[in-house]
């Protein structure tokens, strides 16, 4: 987009000072009349940009000149850090200051790229509240208070203690070493370790959230995505899941794989059938899953999840049998 080219010559020119105008075009891979007739617009637009003749001459921009941003503060810096995921902003607490941050940056901008940025802000729409079926997104609700005091732990490198309520258990206090926080399909996690061992807390269940005045015991370096990605196998592939052997046409393989945990092992029969071994999440989340693929699938085992399937699949016929 030119917009984007155009911000991109006054960065370029700001941060390394005097350019040609052949320098330029390689770096935005243009053309060198694609460069000038940026300059131009540019300088309408009210730019201080201006061109030196000569050997060593190129295109500058006046010594003092800087796109003055009204003052981010930290939240409004934060927010622009997850700005890629607008809900990102709204589970990790930041919703307002995006909002403000936005409107800031938008105000940084020469006038005729302000106006360009607003047209073009007119057309762009992310993660809206229905899908294509009408299915409406219901994103976590979580106290600011609450995220506001976790997020302020995780960044400070404290410890936080936390009253959460487990599936199934009674709310508990803990004391915990935060590391990181993650927002998944509209619902955040706080990822933080306990002694030491490995923990993910969902945001929605924590029901008060205490900053500590003592440094968390964690690393001062993080990969985030790793962490989270280690968790998610070791959820995938432990505690109460349920394993199905599965034979399928190799034509519904990613169908079926796209509704389990994990896939541990898979092979071909003589006749070009795909055996899979995969996991659910427990013994309804397969029965599920696989009655969503029943007329395409054939479970080998666990024996009770044929005998379920059967059943079900006798009851249906039953109901839409002809006519007596």
């Amino acid at each position: 987009m030119r917009a984007d080219r155009l911000v991109s010559l006054v960065l370029l020119l700001r941060q390394r000072g005097r350019m040609t105008a052949e320098t330029l075009a390689r770096e935005l891979e243009v053309s060198t009349r694609t460069v000038l007739r940026d300059m131009e617009a540019l300088s309408a637009a009210g730019v201080p940009v201006y061109a030196e003749r000569g050997r060593h001459g190129g295109f500058a921009l006046l010594p003092d000149f800087r796109t003055a941003l009204t003052g981010l503060n930290h939240d409004e810096a934060l927010a622009l850090v997850v700005a890629g995921s607008r809900r990102g902003a709204q589970l990790f607490g930041l919703g307002s200051a995006l909002a403000s941050a936005v409107l800031k940056v938008v105000d940084a901008l020469p006038e005729g790229l302000r106006d360009t940025a607003a047209g073009a802000a007119q057309r762009l729409l992310v993660d809206p509240e229905t899908d294509l079926l009408s299915r409406r997104v219901a994103p976590e609700e979580v106290p600011d208070s609450i995220v506001a005091e976790v997020r302020r732990a995780v960044l400070a490198g404290h410890r936080l203690r936390i009253h959460y309520e487990a599936v199934g258990r009674p709310p508990k206090w803990r004391t915990v070493d935060p590391i990181g926080l993650v927002t998944v399909r509209d619902q955040g996690y706080l990822l933080a370790r306990r002694g030491t061992e490995d923990r993910t807390y969902r945001l929605s269940r924590v029901l008060t959230a205490e900053e500590l005045d003592e440094p968390a015991r964690r690393s001062d370096t993080v990969d985030l995505d790793r962490a989270w990605r280690e968790r998610n196998v070791r959820f995938r592939t432990g505690g109460d899941t349920t394993a199905v052997v599965v034979r399928l046409d190799p034509a519904r393989r990613e169908h079926l794989v796209a509704t389990a945990l994990a896939v541990r092992s898979e092979e071909t029969d003589e006749d070009g059938g795909l055996r899979l071994h995969v996991v659910f999440q427990d013994a309804r989340h397969a029965e599920w899953a696989l009655w969503q693929h029943a007329p395409y699938t054939e479970v080998e085992a666990p024996q009770w999840l044929r005998t379920s399937l059967h059943h079900r699949a006798t009851a249906v016929a039953a109901r839409y049998g002809p006519p007596a």
